[in-house]
């Protein structure tokens, strides 16, 4: 079968479903170059948008750019593309995070034909930073996002009650260490839009995307207003039981990185389908100490890449994104 060629529409289509994943803070630390000639698209890391503060060695970075590469893959499914990837594939540029050759079905790679029921979810998903019922997530629901994280390489472990108790410790230990940390502290004030700046936002977190504050109950949530104040907000009482699951991996490297960036994504996708809303914290993980303590005690394996919190709720608004001409390039 020849190579089907691609137009700037449908190269443009699949790159506006990556950048509607998630990243720390929305900060959206990506940029696409795509050359027609050859059919690859090259995913690269923004170091402008970095957070030397809170993401000192750009774990967050790299786990946002394996979402978005992680949505490409589901687009190009979607439209019956192949997307044969290669993560890293040039060492002395530690920037580049993958390159996609994508092609008409036929090639050797083929389409990802598993992936291609995942695509409505992708402008569905949206971070919920609101209260969960207390209610339990079934158990054949968590096998099913266990496999969709085992799918890309990583591991997904629902915290048993005790452990909750432990990852919620860490939260606390974190929250406390960033009233002092000056550095974490510019970082969350460089990427929160409040007032009439979350009406015109690309990127970073709205203020109406903070969900309301926390007068009871046990969710771990950042809370993105820190000491400011922000108008008509409110406060309520969130789940004293929070469903937590922590999605890790083997190894702890760049490559690893984006695997659980990837991983992060299909879970999240399936997460969606099955009606759950999702919102995710690294709050614990951004201190190389306390993100040991994080594991799970029992089997002592794998790097915590990310802690998600699931349950049944309000699924929160859509996030602002930047214009896909922004961050796309085609020569």
């Amino acid at each position: 079968m020849q190579q089907r060629q691609l137009d700037r529409s449908t190269v443009t289509a699949l790159v506006t479903e990556a950048t509607a994943a998630p990243s720390m803070h929305n900060a959206q630390p990506w940029r696409f170059r795509f050359d027609t000639a050859e059919g690859v698209l090259l995913l690269r890391a923004d170091p402008e948008r970095a957070m030397p503060g809170s993401d000192p060695d750009n774990r967050a970075l790299h786990i946002g750019c394996g979402a978005a590469l992680f949505n490409l893959r589901v687009a190009a499914a979607h439209v019956g593309l192949s997307a044969q990837t290669r993560l890293l594939p040039e060492p002395g540029d530690p920037f580049l995070m993958a390159a996609v050759r994508l092609a008409g079905p036929g090639g050797t790679a083929g389409v990802e034909d598993d992936l291609v029921r995942l695509q409505p979810a992708i402008r569905q998903r949206h971070t919920s930073r609101h209260p969960f019922a207390e209610k339990d997530v079934p158990e054949d629901v968590q096998v099913g996002l266990q496999r969709a994280a085992a799918a890309e390489g990583a591991v997904l472990i629902f915290a048993r009650p005790w452990h909750v108790e432990t990852v919620l410790d860490l939260v606390h230990d974190a929250e406390s260490r960033d009233a002092l940390d000056a550095g974490a502290r510019k970082d969350l004030e460089r990427w929160t839009r409040l007032g009439a700046e979350a009406d015109t936002a690309v990127d970073g977190v709205p203020e109406y995307a903070f969900g309301p504050r926390k007068r009871d109950g046990k969710a771990p949530l950042r809370d993105f207003a820190g000491r400011r104040t922000v108008a008509d907000r409110g406060s309520t009482v969130f789940e004293h039981t929070p469903h937590l699951a922590l999605l890790s991996t083997s190894g702890d490297g760049p490559a690893d990185w984006l695997r659980a960036g990837q991983a992060l994504e299909r879970v999240l996708l399936e997460a969606t389908l099955a009606d759950l809303a999702t919102s995710l914290t690294s709050h614990p993980l951004e201190s190389a100490d306390l993100r040991r303590l994080a594991r799970d005690p029992v089997s002592g394996i794998g790097q915590v890449q990310m802690v998600l919190r699931l349950g049944y709720g309000p699924r929160g608004p859509a996030t602002p994104r930047r214009p896909v001409a922004d961050v796309l390039d085609i020569v």
